[in-house]
């Protein structure tokens, strides 16, 4: 056996080809040498032939000796090699499994044997062994394409490789690497701004004392909030803070739901001094380019739309996901003011006069009467400041009322003739016209998006809550929540234009729709009325709002009435006092309808919150929500892609059934009860 080695080794040696190729050219030369030797003089070529033998035999004998010695290092480093193998295999944090076609254990190294307690699992099915590592056999069995994954098990991290046509298995334990991971994760910085709701409206009668109380209770309240999640608050001004916190502590305060927004609402009320807190949030999800200014930005843009949405809420958003709301589940108190509403009305009156194209105006798809109302009173101010505007309304998509109103409308020439299509506005539109969008702001749900995007710039007034969906061109906005309509806010403008320019002012059919905008959504100033709310409505009646006009143009028909009590019997009732009517999967009903049949859900005993899920005339699914006040049915909504108000929300959802809405709906209201 030795000797087999042996010559295996050197035959070997012999016929690699730096050897082999010398030793040949070595043998030649000597041969050519000897035989010249012989030729020329006999002696000469004995002796040539002695010391060719002689140099022949110590190369023999050194290539021997050097075999030898090689053959027994290589040896010596084989007997290494293999128990470096057998210590990595045995005491490395590396699993080795080895299957049978079975999945039946063949074998498994110590390191592996450890997470099965010691229990002798070999010949034994690997499936029936641990329910993880069964999950893991069918995760592969399913991607055949893939070889390697993750698994959290035994309380540990392993990087996973499967080997097919070894049928071997290969744990390489990670754990203190992710836990790294997930301490680096959860340290992430979280910057946030803090900010006391209207904070100067509160205080500005207060007497010094009373205002020195407040400024200390609220900052000890978000002082030890702060402490309490090991976080930094710094007030920068008599309103507002700074917080910085940790993602982990974040997470912290979110399953809390924020509840110091509670605390602070309720004691101050209780105190006679009735206080909110609003806050916007932000960090740097892995992946995004974002330095301190960055997060800071977008933090700033959190609280600014905490604050569009009424106020009293938080607010977290990174650059690229979605927005997560807390609070907000109590109607917001009136915060605009007259001073705001002048600064608005003239900066729109200096950019419609200084615009040199034309002026186009629209509001949601569907209109209702507050969006065509809002559209007269833009209209009217355009031609108050000189310059015409044009509504763009699609006459093929309206309702019954809305149809009665541009008939009505219509028998003005004037006004007529600034009514277009959306595909004429879309022809006739240019890069520099001025585009007001109103009682709405998504662009998906305005008449004609596409407008949007052929503008330098929009201007937005709404009284819905902000939600995550914006255009990107906007020049001004103005959105108030706590306004009761569009048709409100606009009509506070006209209080500071230029009557001089236009003689005619707002005309009889114009004030009437506007106050029918507000009629309708304030559900004859039953909801969402403040006192600005009656101070329009007061304007509108004397410029000539005609209430017997508003009451024909509200009127419906015998179908509408039996389709809306359809709508109301099919009623079902959920804990704790919600109603959810649903129409059939094949039968299309209007919005206003639905509306109408979810307030209507409102009167009945035991409903705080109504939902009514209906098939729309375009083929989506929508959902009209009503709430007293105590339920906040825009934040189901927006779960389910809508928005609105605390009380008054929607949504339109596409590709469903009725049927798949309603169970969607459901689940969202449970979600959103368990998290209470």
């Amino acid at each position: 056996m030795k000797k087999n080695i042996w010559n295996r080794s050197v035959s070997s040696f012999l016929k690699r080809p730096g050897i082999m190729i010398p030793l040949i050219a070595s043998l030649v030369l000597a041969i050519v040498v000897i035989v010249l030797g012989f030729y020329g003089n006999f002696r000469i070529g004995l002796l040539i032939a002695i010391v060719m033998l002689l140099v022949t035999l110590l190369m023999v004998t050194a290539i021997i000796n050097f075999v030898n010695r090689n053959q027994g290092y290589i040896l010596d480093l084989t007997r290494d090699i293999d128990s470096v193998q057998n210590e990595i295999l045995l005491k490395l944090p590396l699993g080795i499994l080895i299957l049978d076609e079975n999945q039946d254990v063949q074998w498994l190294n110590p390191f592996m044997q450890q997470f099965f307690y010691k229990k002798e699992i070999i010949g034994l099915p690997l499936k029936e062994m641990d329910s993880e590592i069964k999950d893991l056999l069918a995760y592969f069995e399913a991607n055949p394409e893939t070889s390697q994954t993750k698994l959290a098990w035994q309380d540990r991290f392993f990087d996973v490789e499967i080997f097919r046509e070894e049928n071997t298995l290969y744990f390489l334990d990670i754990t203190d690497y992710e836990r790294i991971a997930v301490e680096s994760h959860a340290s992430r910085m979280v910057l946030g701004y803090v900010v006391i709701d209207n904070y100067d409206e509160s205080v500005s009668n207060m007497t010094d004392s009373r205002k020195s109380t407040i400024d200390n209770f609220m900052t000890k309240q978000l002082s030890a909030w702060a402490e309490k999640y090991d976080s930094f608050m710094k007030r920068l001004d008599d309103d507002r803070f700074i917080m910085i916190t940790t993602y982990g502590r974040l997470n912290e305060m979110e399953e809390d739901k924020f509840s110091v927004i509670d605390h602070i609402r309720e004691a101050t009320s209780k105190a006679n001094y009735p206080l909110t807190v609003s806050m916007g949030l932000s960090y740097r999800e892995p992946g995004e380019n974002l330095n301190i200014s960055g997060i800071s930005g977008l933090a700033q843009s959190n609280l600014d739309l905490a604050l569009s949405r009424g106020g009293d809420q938080i607010v977290i958003k990174t650059a690229d996901s979605p927005a997560r709301y807390y609070g907000g589940k109590t109607n917001p108190m009136e915060k605009r003011t007259h001073v705001r509403a002048r600064q608005i009305a003239t900066t729109i009156a200096n950019m419609i006069q200084e615009n040199e194209e034309e002026i186009f105006v629209m509001g949601h798809s569907y209109p209702d009467m507050d969006a065509i109302g809002a559209c007269l009173g833009i209209r009217r101010i355009a031609r108050m400041n000189g310059k015409r505007c044009y509504i763009v309304v699609d006459q093929d998509k309206v309702y019954s009322d809305i149809d009665r109103l541009i008939k009505e409308l219509e028998k003005d020439e004037d006004l007529a003739a600034d009514l277009i299509s959306p595909s004429k506005a879309s022809d006739r539109i240019k890069q520099n016209s001025l585009l007001f969008i109103v009682d709405v702001h998504k662009p998906s749900l305005t008449i004609q998006p596409d407008l949007i995007d052929q503008v330098n710039g929009v201007v937005i007034i709404d009284h819905h809550r902000k939600g995550e969906e914006f255009p990107v061109n906007v020049l001004l906005e103005y959105i108030e929540p706590y306004a009761s309509s569009a048709c409100e806010l606009i009509t506070e403008f006209f209080e500071y234009q230029n009557p001089e320019i236009d003689d005619e002012g707002i005309t009889r059919i114009e004030a009437t729709t506007m106050l029918a905008g507000i009629i309708v959504d304030t559900r004859n100033f039953s909801l969402r009325t403040g006192s600005r709310t009656f101070d329009a409505a007061s304007y509108l009646k004397s410029v000539g709002a005609d209430s017997i006009l508003i009451q024909t143009l509200l009127k419906e028909d015998l179908s509408t009435y039996i389709a809306r009590s359809e709508l109301v019997e099919s009623v079902e009732f959920l804990p704790p006092n919600i109603g959810i009517a649903a129409g059939d999967n094949d039968r299309a009903y209007d919005a206003v309808t639905a509306a109408q049949a979810a307030d209507t859900l409102l009167s009945v005993q035991n409903i705080d919150a109504s939902y009514v899920v209906f098939l729309r005339n375009d083929g989506r699914v929508g959902i009209s929500a009503r709430s007293l006040g105590n339920v906040s049915v825009q934040r189901i909504m927006e779960e389910l892609g809508g928005g609105g108000h605390l009380s008054n929300a929607a949504t339109q959802i596409p590709d469903v059934t009725v049927d798949q809405a309603v169970n969607m709906l459901k689940d969202v209201i449970a979600n959103e009860m368990e998290e209470e």
